[in-house]
């Protein structure tokens, strides 16, 4: 009869030390994202991201085809506390380099600093996949380049994650 009781013990005892120690808690769950998080992280990927037209991307603008004028454009973002831009063959359109920030609190445009005509202008984004679409104007006002070469119109950038 001891040993039934000991068996009996030890068995309870075991039971209750596994309900005790209970199952795996599920692991918590990262927090939510921001929408200005999923802004960055839609243009600059994990910290650093290169957009370019070389691969499949256009430029329109006011309607005309003129990707040719960009066939070699590439626009590289990056998402640090300083925010940074650098550009390639931009013919004169953006600056070489800059900061960019968010135009309002819809996290869907963005501003580039700078002096060229792209610079200030409010740019809407799209991504979708691995395309990015920029679209912004530039009035005819400020819209030459050197006096001699005018650039004022509606700009879309299709450009393609690098």
């Amino acid at each position: 009869m001891k040993q039934f009781v000991g068996k009996w013990s030890l068995f309870a005892f075991l039971i209750t030390f596994l309900w005790a120690c209970g199952g795996d808690s599920p692991s918590p769950q990262p927090p939510q994202k921001t929408p200005e998080e999923l802004a960055i992280e839609a243009l600059t990927g994990t910290g650093t991201q290169a957009w370019a037209i070389a691969g499949g991307g256009s430029v329109t603008r006011s309607g005309t085809a003129v990707t040719d004028l960009y066939q070699n454009f590439e626009l590289i973002m990056n998402s640090g506390s300083a925010k940074t831009y650098t550009t390639l063959n931009n013919n004169d359109l953006f600056d070489a380099s800059g900061n960019w920030s968010f135009a309002g609190t819809n996290f869907d445009k963005f501003s580039l600093t700078g002096g060229k005509p792209a610079a200030g202008r409010e740019i809407s984004f799209t991504k979708t996949g691995d395309n990015l679409r920029l679209q912004f104007t530039i009035p005819a006002p400020g819209a030459r380049i050197n006096g001699v070469q005018a650039v004022a119109g509606s700009y879309v950038f299709n450009l393609v994650k690098k």
